[in-house]
Formats: C-alpha cells, structure tokens, sequence
C-alpha cells in the first residue's frame, strides 16, 4: 500500500446511475467515505428523487460466505451531471455503467482527469483499452492509474414498487473473490494497494491478480452465463407469466432456464475464450468443468467459495426475480456487441475457431433484430487492431503503444 494513502484523504468520484453506481455511492457513504455521484445530463431525470435528495437506501438479502453486509440509509455528498463537479479532486473514480455507454463518459472524463487519479472499471468490459485510446487522441497525458475488475462486488437491483424506482436497491449477494488486474501491468501493484481505499469492494477479502486487462476481459463471466443462458432459454422467458401462469417478474434464468444442456454451451463458450486467450499469451481465471453444471453454475464461488453449488434439482432461491424479462436486456445488448463481439475479433486476429461465441452473435442479431456484427465493439475501437501478439503484449504489460 506504500505510496497510495493519500488516497484516504480524497473524495471518491463514481460515475453512472444505474444499480450498480447507486450501491458504490450508497456503500461508499455507508463507510464514512466523502463520495459524489455523477450521470449524464440526458439521463439525469432518470435519479429521480436521489437528485434532490442525496439519499440512497441499501437493503437486500445480502448473502456472503464471510458474513459481510453494509445496509442502511446513505447521504450522498453531491450528485451531479457537472464531471468536473464530481470528479475535481477525488482520488478514486468508479465506472460502473453499461459498456455501450462508455464513450459518452469517457469523453466527458478525460477533459477533467488530475495527476494520481486511479481509476475502477467495475466489470471488465475493455473499456481502459478504450480510455487509454481515447486519452492518446485528445493529448492527455495526465498520470493516472487505470485498471478493470472482472465483476460487480454485489449482485444488485434498483427496488421497483407499482413500476415507479425506489431511491433504494437491494444487494442479493456480496463478493468474495473477484480478478482485477491495470493497464499497463507495470501499475498492477498500486492497482491492487489502491482497492483498500475503495470502500465498496471492502467484501473481496481474495482479490486475485489477473495477468492483464485482457485476463480480465475474458474472466468476466457476464457472457458466458448470460448469452447462453439468455438465447437458449428465450421460449422460458417469454412464456413467464403468459401461458405459464407464473408471475413474470419472477423469472430467473438460473433458476427457471438453466440446465444440463445450456451449462454443455456456457462450458464450450467458455473453452473458446481459453483458446483465445492461449493465442494471444495472456491469463484467464480457470474454472473446472463441473462448477458448470449448476444452477449457480461459475457465480456461486464468487461471494460463497469454491464448494457453493444449488444443484439442478433445488431451487435457486437467490436468483428469483434477477430476469431478465426481455430479449431486449443488457445480458444481450451489451454482452454479445460488447464481449461477445471483442471476442469474435481476437478469435478471427489470432487464429481461433470460436462457433459457440458467433452462433450467440448470430442468434441475438435475429432475435432483437439488431445487426451485432455491425454495431458491435471493434479491435480498432479500442486501438489494437494493428498489433501482433508481441505488440499487444508489450502494451498490454509495459504501456509500450506502438502505431
């Protein structure tokens, strides 16, 4: 931790406004911290009350294999649609918000950046690949520290009553163990000091170093659990509450669409990013075959270890209510155009088969009627479609960016 106390005395920046942001904002003020909260003017509306009151309740059912639970009402200190406002002197800026949307703020970051800054991108999703690009173009050569996680510390839902958002969300689980890792890697040891000063990740006592951000990427299990999952239990989702005479909002895909079958395509999925990742020299969490064939599937060691596992012929009582509830949810709108589609990329740049990863681009495209191939992210979006394998891994590890 040598070196990142100075951390402890700033303000903490987190930028986005849906669940996940609201819960770093509400746990970070929970723990005592000075915290502001920023979303984009053009959804700013969407805080409702939180805008004007500056107050985010956290509740839920909270589960933790070590016990760990923040909860109560929480005082934001500023809640903004001003970056600089948010961001001008703070010393940790959490971005946890949709990747799609990341250029949106990104562009709006980079003006306001200060020397020292270290940057969280809560689920990995390339997006520092995207911030260093963007950063490059616009000149700015500010030191700042940049890394990604390979997910939320909690499971998370904004509280709804009679369609209306509650200022209020509900953690179902907290985690224990996520993989994090910077770019470059060079700055992997201040990365990691500088989680302890990241009150919302206080639950991930077995943070682990990935090797890379590109590990990370892969690591996130966001993909391999819901394209799948998703896609495949579809015919489930949309009978919930029609002929099924079930309440609709209480679907789950791991609890109502999960199988032997589905955990078969989630376990090759899987095995296609292993092969990527081998092609291009860089680490991925390793996961053994059976923790796929679950209800709780590769999720369940996150916040309850290793040995966590609902088996097929229980109910996931957690899960009940997670959804999604259309195809037209961000377990399809950003996983396939975003992870899904990175992936297809370096499997196409670096020699891969990976007909599990198109068949789920193919069928998402048909099934919302989006082209993913087209709108989906690029190698060239996040300024690497030029590299070999040596170049990407000299920046990947040292920072050294060759043109």
């Amino acid at each position: 931790m040598a070196g990142m106390e100075y951390l402890g005395n700033k303000p903490v920046a987190v930028l986005g406004g849906g669940a996940t942001a609201r819960g770093h904002a509400a746990c970070t003020a929970l723990a005592g911290r000075e915290v502001r909260l920023y979303e984009l003017p053009v959804f700013f509306d969407g805080l409702g009350c939180i805008a004007k009151n500056r107050e985010i309740r956290i509740s839920g059912k909270q589960e933790s294999l070590y016990g760990f639970k923040r909860e109560g009402l929480a005082k934001i200190d500023v809640v903004t649609d001003d970056m600089r406002k948010a961001v001008e002197g703070a010393g940790i800026v959490i971005i946890s918000f949709p990747a799609v949307g990341y250029r949106a703020f990104l562009e709006k970051l980079i003006p306001c950046l200060e020397d020292g800054m270290v940057i969280h991108f809560t689920t990995a999703n390339f997006g520092s690949l995207l911030l260093r690009k963007m950063m490059r173009e616009a000149g700015c050569s500010k030191k700042v520290i940049v890394g990604e996680w390979s997910s939320q510390p909690y499971g998370i839902r904004i509280k709804m009553a009679g369609g209306e958002q509650m200022p209020e969300v509900s953690v179902n689980y907290w985690a224990i163990s996520l993989r994090g890792a910077a770019l470059p890697m060079t700055d992997q040891d201040a990365f990691f000091a500088s989680k302890e000063f990241v009150p919302s990740l206080d639950s991930v006592v077995h943070p682990v170093r990935g090797d890379t951000i590109a590990d990370i990427g892969f690591s996130n299990v966001n993909p391999i659990l819901h394209c799948p999952g998703t896609i495949l239990g579809v015919g489930a989702m949309e009978n919930w509450g029609v002929v099924y005479g079930e309440n609709k909002y209480d679907f789950s895909i791991y609890s109502h669409a999960y199988c032997p079958s589905i955990s078969r395509v989630q376990l090759a999925l899987y095995r296609e990013e292993c092969a990527i990742a081998e092609a291009m020299g860089v680490g991925i969490q390793d996961f053994q075959e059976k923790a796929f064939f679950s209800r709780s599937n590769i999720l369940g060691a996150e916040h309850m270890g290793e040995k966590f596992e609902v088996p097929f012929n229980e109910q996931y009582t957690l899960a009940l209510g997670t959804g999604p509830f259309t195809i037209h949810n961000r377990y399809i709108t950003e996983d396939i155009p975003v992870g899904c589609h990175i992936f297809s990329e370096l499997a196409k740049k670096f020699g891969v088969d990976v007909p599990v990863i198109e068949s789920m681009i193919t069928l998402a495209s048909v099934m919302t009627g989006t082209d993913f191939r087209k709108t989906g992210v690029t190698l060239e979006d996040l300024g690497i479609s030029h590299m070999d394998r040596q170049m990407l891994n000299a920046y990947l590890r040292e920072g050294v960016y060759s043109e």
